[in-house]
């Protein structure tokens, strides 16, 4: 796994925390704009 590749999984697993506090407090606002930041992040092309 190169340096790029552990900085993007690192990112995903903060924001799924994230997401997971987010749902526990209920805030719908944040819940959307988490999934929207990791849909970008997991849609950027690879090198």
């Amino acid at each position: 796994m190169n340096v790029t590749s552990t900085r993007t999984t690192l990112q995903v697993d903060d924001y799924l925390d994230l997401l997971n506090l987010a749902v526990k407090v209920g805030d719908l606002k944040w819940q959307k704009e988490i999934k929207s930041r990791l849909q970008y992040i997991l849609c950027l092309p690879t090198r």
